[in-house]
């Protein structure tokens, strides 16, 4: 079935009020274009999953913003390339920083790499910690950071296991991780 401009136009509508069926239009809609545009820049399916799985985020979270006088891939692709560059920079500033004598100015200008809330959990062996507070994330949520972190299942597997579509995986996940970290910021 061919998806006409005036549907998506209707389903971004959707999506800025909020609508969890719009948002799924739009990631199962773009998911490859953005995917392959990034997977073509980074030649690394991790990367370029990791990468289009930010983008989506930061575009539902910025949806209201979207201007309809673009058209919402080209936006997509404008997100993911920046996040891309942004996170080449980063990595470009910690290989700098690792192999050169830099003064401290120039170390300060660094992005700050510190841990996360997740991180310094884990790293402190507070396994006990971690999961009360996975056990405050609803049900669906708990499945999948389970499945990824514990069991270490790819994506794939997540979603066969749950017979769900991979894309609904990868933004579960994206969410139950975003919930996570803001339990864990709370708690401190």
């Amino acid at each position: 079935m061919e998806i006409t401009s005036e549907e998506i136009a209707h389903q971004i509508e959707k999506a800025k009020k909020g609508k969890q069926g719009a948002f799924k239009f739009l990631l199962d809609y773009y998911w490859n274009e953005v995917y392959g545009f990034q997977l073509k820049r980074v030649r690394n399916e991790h990367e370029a999953e990791d990468i289009t799985i930010e983008t989506f985020a930061k575009a539902f979270d910025k949806i209201e913003t979207f201007d309809e006088n673009y058209t919402f891939s080209t936006w997509l692709v404008a997100i993911s390339k920046n996040i891309q560059i942004d996170k080449t920079r980063k990595k470009n500033a910690s290989i700098y920083s690792n192999t050169t004598d830099a003064s401290n100015e120039q170390v300060q200008k660094i992005p700050d790499h510190s841990p996360t809330p997740e991180d310094k959990l884990i790293r402190e062996q507070n396994l006990a910690e971690l999961l009360r507070y996975i056990k405050q994330l609803k049900p669906h949520y708990q499945d999948v950071i389970n499945l990824r972190y514990f069991q270490e299942m790819s994506y794939n597997e997540i979603s066969e296991t749950l017979e769900e579509p991979l894309n609904n995986i990868k933004v579960r996940l994206l969410r139950a991780r975003k919930l996570l970290a803001e339990i864990i910021t709370k708690k401190e």
